[in-house]
């Protein structure tokens, strides 16, 4: 029997209005978010969690939110000021917390099962991002194939 191969999109909200993400996410097929912000409140109107998960409800997308697989707070504040080296190596040694490999193990299986899948976060850029490291694991694990959803901007 062939394997099923899973979707799996990143999508970031920066300078994006909410309408924008959602359309994206709608026109990709997407049928599950999967939130990998570490905090999921936002200054942004329309994307903490309740907000994000009422509007994608209403397009038909189911929501999900997995801590486990957010940034630790020093790995934020080396995001925030561009060094992309620390971040790297704080958001490894977090992947190898218990709740980190269990969310991956759970995001892995919801590739393959619920997709496809699209993993949020804030950046625009997911070169600048955690959720290109989740993705490539993901991808590597599972040979899934990846696409970065870019939003029109504000």
């Amino acid at each position: 029997m062939a394997r099923k191969t899973g979707r799996l999109f990143t999508i970031g909200y920066e300078q994006t209005p909410p309408k924008a993400v959602l359309d994206e996410l709608q026109n990709a097929g997407v049928k599950l978010l999967v939130d990998v912000r570490a905090v999921v409140s936002s200054r942004r109107p329309g994307f903490s969690k309740n907000q994000l998960a009422a509007a994608l409800d209403e397009r038909g997308i189911s929501y999900i939110h997995m801590k486990g697989l957010g940034t630790p707070k020093e790995g934020r504040l080396a995001a925030r000021s561009g060094d992309m080296k620390t971040l790297e190596r704080i958001y490894a040694k977090h992947l190898k917390t218990p709740q980190a490999k269990e969310d991956l193990d759970e995001l892995s299986s919801l590739v393959m099962k619920a997709g496809p899948v699209c993993l949020l976060c804030y950046e625009r850029d997911h070169a600048h991002c955690h959720r290109k490291w989740v993705a490539e694991i993901i991808e590597d694990r599972d040979g899934v194939k990846i696409e970065n959803l870019l939003p029109p901007q504000l």
